[in-house]
């Protein structure tokens, strides 16, 4: 088994499309940013950032639940897999689980294939003994897994909430892709927030210090890059708050000024007071986070949530088809 720490890059080949992505969402009447592009190497850096703010409880919260039932966990899940982290960023959520899961075979996959790239590189001087196969992908579209990745035994590692990104037909239609590249012997072991007090999700997603800020604001400075665009960040500010008729926390850029917004092949007049919406994270009852498991082709066959009920973590085996 080798050893990979180069990057096979499907993304590339997507790369093509993204000008013309941004050009369509951002002349949209309700102009948005797909949250995947506030992970370019500052953005995903900024994230890990979040991650330590006393408000940003998800990865504390879930990591808490990894601790108290991890052994449990391995147990259900088994050991020896093929351990496919989707959205993987620093790795280090699935390393603090190779001391239990022993996996034959690591397959991060993020959309910042440069920040990826050096996560594992470190990663794979700890772990000698794992065989690493980095993937730069956009899990918005296809999930086409190479050859090099095992067919036997795959578990689909998605933590953080992530899927709480997606609007919940969307969730879904991920979620069935996911089933598709299980195999007949595969699961998923996912992280779900769950529904909680209104000002705890808004300052999660707002905090003191400014760094959600800075991370949305971000988003910008990216999109200049890929779209040669002149978005000016001083003249944005960001929005961050719980919605609850949509149960779902929203990010937004709002215009300081009113401003004209160039890039190549196109414009746009944002008024002051305009919005950009750049996130959703939907935020699950436990019974329908199960709910969208079954509908997506797997049987959840385990449920561990922190004291509190705040967040989920759960086992779920994949259906046949």
């Amino acid at each position: 088994m080798r050893n990979a720490t180069s990057i096979d890059a499907p993304a590339q080949q997507e790369r093509l499309h993204v000008p013309a992505e941004l050009d369509a969402s951002l002349r949209a009447r309700q102009a948005w940013i797909s949250p995947k592009f506030l992970y370019d190497p500052l953005g995903s850096k900024l994230f890990e950032a979040i991650c330590e703010l006393p408000e940003y409880y998800p990865t504390r919260t879930e990591a808490g639940v990894f601790a108290a039932f991890g052994g449990e966990i391995a147990r259900t899940v088994g050991t020896g897999s093929t351990l496919i982290d989707l959205g993987a960023g620093n790795c280090a959520k699935a390393a603090s689980l190779f001391p239990l899961l022993h996996p034959a075979q690591y397959v991060p996959i993020d959309i910042s294939a440069e920040f990826l790239q050096d996560a594992v590189a470190r990663l794979q001087q700890r772990f000698s003994h794992i065989e690493m196969q980095p993937l730069g992908m956009d899990l918005s579209g296809p999930l086409n897994l190479p050859d090099t990745v095992r067919p036997e035994r795959r578990l689909f590692f998605y933590p953080g909430s992530s899927i709480g990104n997606f609007s919940p037909d969307e969730a879904r239609d991920f979620l069935q892709r996911v089933h598709a590249q299980c195999g007949h012997d595969g699961g998923l072991l996912i992280g779900i927030d769950l529904a909680k007090d209104h000002a705890v999700l808004d300052a999660a997603y707002d905090d003191a210090l400014g760094v959600t800020a800075a991370f949305n604001l971000n988003v910008l400075n990216h999109v200049n890059r890929l779209l040669g665009a002149d978005f000016d960040i001083r003249q944005w500010r960001h929005r961050g708050f719980y919605n609850a008729a949509e149960r779902r926390v929203e990010m937004h850029l709002e215009a300081n000024t009113a401003q004209l917004v160039s890039w190549r092949g196109g414009s746009r007049r944002f008024e002051a007071g305009e919005w950009i919406h750049t996130e959703n994270s939907y935020k699950y009852r436990q019974s329908d986070a199960v709910g969208l498991l079954e509908q997506s082709g797997f049987a959840a066959t385990k449920v561990w949530t922190d004291p509190q009920g705040w967040f989920a973590v759960i086992h779920a085996r994949a259906l046949s088809h």
